[in-house]
C-alpha cells in the first residue's frame, strides 16, 4: 500500500468517525430547549458544512496523480485541523 492509500484510508476512518459525532450532538440537539436547539442545529450544519468540504478534500486526493498528492495532503491536513476545531467548539456548547 503506497503512502497515499494509507493517507487516505486514514481520512476516510477520521470522517467515518466524526460523522458518528455529529450524530451525537444531532440527538443531544433534539432535546434541548427550543432556543439552544435552534443554536446547535446551526452549530451542527456550519460543522457539517465542513466535512463536506473534507469530503471534497478527500476526493480531490484520491483524484490526484500520485506526483501531486503531496500539495493536496496539505491542504488537507488544513480542512481537517478546521474540522477538528469545529467539532471541539461543538462539543463545547453541547455540554
Amino acid at each position: 500500500m503506497s503512502n497515499k492509500e494509507a493517507y487516505e484510508q486514514k481520512l476516510q476512518a477520521k470522517l467515518d468517525e466524526l460523522q458518528a459525532e455529529v450524530d451525537k450532538l444531532k440527538a443531544r440537539a433534539k432535546s434541548a430547549e427550543a432556543d439552544a436547539r435552534i443554536d446547535r442545529e446551526e452549530e451542527i450544519d456550519r460543522l457539517e458544512a465542513k466535512r463536506e468540504e473534507m469530503r471534497a478534500k478527500l476526493k480531490e486526493l484520491r483524484d490526484s496523480s500520485d506526483d501531486a498528492w503531496d500539495d493536496i495532503k496539505a491542504g488537507a491536513e488544513r480542512a481537517w485541523d478546521s474540522l477538528s476545531q469545529s467539532l471541539e467548539k461543538a462539543r463545547s456548547r453541547f455540554k
